[in-house]
């Protein structure tokens, strides 16, 4: 199959929000089939599997780029932007390659004031992230580990809480963070079964 051609970069600019525009995959028949199955699901309103077929975007190929987009709109017949506008309010949705594990701690202020910031430097130092880029991301050298800060999730009452990839951790202190990547580096994570914060009922 052909890949779609990524259209002109100002189709989907914000200023907010920077998309990959260079990678660009086959989309292959089963992909295809699946995206289908996904849409049949709301016939009253296909604009309603947006977020179904970004999750499967996400799951397939990692994380949400300028093809994605497009090609979301294409499906639903909607506009570029109106899936834009999805993809950058949900914190869910990455639009830059992340690591195997991606880290994300709260910084919003139950877990600000519970430690978040030390965590987060402390994480970094055991995963093996030397250096943040100006949206404070950061990725450890051989692409284990990536992270960054995330807003509120709305667990405010068992702060610092950390998500790895899918997976929520409660009340991680210095020494609960380093037992947690321990059993990610041993192909043992997630550790304790964690429930996900981000379940997807929509599939």
């Amino acid at each position: 199959m052909q890949a779609i051609d990524s259209p002109e970069p100002a189709a989907c600019g914000t200023g907010l929000v920077e998309l990959d525009r260079e990678k660009v995959v086959d989309i292959t028949p089963d992909f295809e089939a699946e995206a289908h199955e996904r849409i049949s699901h709301y016939p009253a309103s296909k604009r309603s599997a947006t977020l179904p077929l970004l999750y499967l975007w996400q799951e397939e190929h990692g994380y949400i780029t300028n093809q994605a987009v497009h090609w979301v709109a294409d499906k639903l017949e909607l506009q570029p932007i109106n899936v834009l506008e999805v993809v950058t309010f949900y914190p869910m949705f990455k639009t830059h390659a992340v690591g195997k594990f991606h880290l994300t701690v709260c910084r919003t202020l139950p877990c600000a004031l519970a430690g978040s910031y030390e965590l987060r430097d402390h994480l970094m130092e055991q995963a093996g992230i030397k250096e943040l880029d100006h949206h404070g991301f950061g990725m450890s050298e051989d692409g284990t580990f990536s992270i960054e800060f995330i807003e509120c999730l709305a667990q405010c009452g068992s702060a610092p809480i950390v998500m790895v990839n899918d997976s929520t951790y409660e009340w991680v202190d210095h020494d609960k963070g380093t037992a947690i990547l321990e059993k990610y580096k041993s192909g043992k994570g997630p550790a304790d079964e964690p429930k996900s914060m981000y379940p997807n009922p929509l599939v």
